[in-house]
C-alpha cells in the first residue's frame, strides 16, 4: 500500500472510484445504462472562483531571470565585487602584516596558477575553488606590489589607477556599441595570446638561466630604435588585455541573454578577475621599465 497522503492528494494521486460493470460482470463502456440505452453526462459547470484565479495568474508580470534561476548582471557584479575584495584583503595581509613573506608570495603564485587552470577547464563552476584562487592571487599581488613599491615609490597607485581606468574605458566602449566582438577579432586575439605566451616563456628562461643581470630579461636589455623592448611589448600586452576584457563583457552579455543558470555567474566573475590581475601586472611591469632610470 502506498502512502495515503500522496494517494489521496489531488496533486500527487487520484481518488479511487469504483469501476462500473454490466450485470454479467464486464467493464461498462462510458455512457452505459443497465436499463438500456445510452446516458450522457452533463458537462462540468465552470467554477467562477477558479476562473478568477486563472485570470489573476495571467495578469501577473512574467517571472524575471532571478525568479527562474538564470544568471543576471547583478549576480556577476556582486560575485566579482566579492572576489575583488578578497584579492585586496589578502594582498593587504601579505603587504602590511606578513611583510611580503616569500612563502606566502610564491606559494600564492603557484596555487593561483594551478587553480587558474583547474577553474578554467572545469565544466561546472566551483565557488570554493574560485575563492581560494582569488585569495592566492591576493597573496601574490600583495607581496610583489610591496617589492615594486619599495623600489619605485608610488608605482602601485599608478598601476591601480591605470587598471581601473582601462576597465571603465573598455566597459563604456563595449556598452556604447563602439566596439564589437567578431570572429575575426577572436581569431586575432587567440593568435596574439599564443604568441605572447611563447615570448613570456622564452623571456622567463633567459631571466632564470641567462647570463645577463637585467631584471626583466629581454624586455629591458633589448632596445628597438632606442625604445626598450619591454615598453613595446608592454603596450601590446596592455592592449591585448583590454581586448580580452571586452571579450569577457561580450561573453557575459551572451550568457545573460541566453539564460544560462545562475551558478555560472561564478565563472563570469572568475574570468573578469583573471583578466584584471593580468592587466594590473602588465601595468606594474610597464611602469617599472619606464621608470628604470629613476
Amino acid at each position: 500500500m502506498s502512502n495515503p497522503v500522496f494517494e489521496n492528494s489531488p496533486y500527487f494521486g487520484e481518488r479511487r472510484q469504483q469501476r462500473a460493470t454490466t450485470p454479467n460482470g464486464y467493464p461498462a463502456h462510458p455512457g452505459y445504462s443497465p436499463q438500456g440505452g445510452t446516458t450522457y453526462q452533463q458537462p462540468p459547470i465552470a467554477d467562477p472562483y477558479q476562473a478568477q484565479q486563472l485570470e489573476r495568474a495571467y495578469q501577473q508580470p512574467a517571472a524575471g531571470p532571478a525568479q527562474t534561476g538564470r544568471m543576471t548582471y547583478d549576480d556577476v557584479i556582486i560575485k566579482t565585487g566579492g572576489l575583488l575584495a578578497l584579492v585586496v584583503a589578502m594582498g593587504a595581509l601579505n603587504w602590511f602584516v606578513l611583510g611580503a613573506n616569500p612563502l606566502a608570495t610564491y606559494g600564492g603564485l603557484a596555487i593561483g596558477l594551478v587553480l587558474g587552470l583547474v577553474n578554467a577547464f572545469k565544466r561546472e563552476p566551483s565557488p570554493a575553488l574560485i575563492a581560494v584562487y582569488a585569495a592566492a592571487e591576493g597573496l601574490f599581488l600583495g607581496g610583489i606590489s610591496m617589492v615594486f613599491e619599495t623600489i619605485y615609490p608610488g608605482i602601485v597607485l599608478q598601476a591601480v589607477l591605470a587598471t581601473g581606468a582601462t576597465f571603465v574605458a573598455t566597459l563604456l566602449l563595449f556598452s556604447s556599441g563602439a566596439v564589437r566582438v567578431t570572429p575575426k577579432l577572436t581569431r586575432f586575439v587567440l593568435i596574439a595570446l599564443v604568441g605572447y605566451a611563447l615570448f613570456s616563456l622564452v623571456n622567463l628562461g633567459i631571466m632564470l638561466f641567462g647570463s645577463g643581470d637585467s631584471a626583466f630579461g629581454l624586455r629591458s636589455s633589448v632596445e628597438v630604435m632606442g625604445i626598450p623592448l619591454g615598453v613595446i611589448v608592454g603596450v601590446f600586452a596592455v592592449g591585448l588585455a583590454a581586448v580580452c576584457l571586452i571579450m569577457d563583457f561580450d561573453a557575459i552579455k551572451r550568457g545573460v541573454e541566453n539564460g544560462v543558470p545562475a551558478r555560472f555567474a561564478w565563472s563570469a566573475a572568475f574570468g573578469l578577475i583573471v583578466t584584471l590581475v593580468w592587466l594590473y601586472l602588465e601595468f606594474l611591469r610597464l611602469l617599472a621599465i619606464l621608470r628604470g632610470g629613476d
